[in-house]
């Protein structure tokens, strides 16, 4: 399945998700950038409230698309031991990215919040998207992170994972209420990219721009009776 672009991907995620329209404290958590797009169309769908989960992937030195881990809030650190077994980096060396993509976790978290508090996430049932898994490794940390505010239901849910990386979220989604949601596992995956016909960079404002849209349709949705 090929998607025309994330708003696109992100409807037909909602589809997969409709038993939980208009559920009581529902919402759905975009990783950005590239995955907030996505929950916007799934929030909008859903009529559920949508907010940002900040997650940073820490890239091999030269080869940052390969994750050697990741890094989110509340000082969840994931390491990807057998990336770094096989490329041989050791510990140092992954401190030293991972510290800088904390401080970028920081710069957006006050940039996307602006001065608001994060959401308040125990007991309600949390929906965190992304627009497409390889490694699987900062939905990974943003799922260690998410447990950690105890939430009733977890879901991840995304429009396209390798298979590998879909079956070892499956595992690590192994506690009540959680459970992984995707649309597509190719066996080989060769980028999230070529599963959208437009996969254009998102960038800051955008991100900003859908979450301040986001929130004016959720102070105009009337309340639940």
């Amino acid at each position: 399945m090929r998607y025309a672009n994330r708003t696109e991907a992100g409807r037909k995620l909602a589809l997969r998700l409709e038993e939980y329209t208009g559920a009581e404290g529902l919402i759905v958590l975009g990783l950005p950038r590239g995955g907030v797009p996505v929950a916007a169309a799934v929030a909008e769908q859903l009529g559920a409230p949508l907010d940002t989960y900040v997650v940073r992937k820490v890239g091999v030195p030269g080869h940052e698309e390969l994750a050697m881990g990741a890094v989110a809030g509340e000082g969840v650190t994931v390491r990807n031991d057998l990336v770094l077994e096989r490329l041989g980096l050791p510990p140092d060396v992954f401190e030293v990215h991972a510290e800088a993509q904390r401080r970028e976790v920081r710069r957006r978290e006050e940039l996307y919040r602006r001065g608001l508090p994060s959401r308040e996430l125990r007991d309600r049932t949390v929906v965190l998207v992304d627009d497409g898994l390889a490694t699987g490794a900062t939905m990974k940390a943003a799922v260690e992170a998410v447990r950690k505010s105890h939430p009733a239901r977890l879901i991840v849910a995304v429009p396209v994972a390798a298979q590998a990386t879909a079956e070892s979220l499956r595992q690590l989604l192994d506690g009540p209420g959680e459970e992984l949601v995707c649309l597509s596992e190719p066996e080989m995956l060769d980028g999230v990219g070529r599963w959208y016909e437009d996969f254009r960079q998102i960038d800051d404002d955008e991100v900003c721009q859908l979450l301040a849209s986001a929130a004016r349709h959720e102070t105009a949705r009337p309340a639940r009776s």
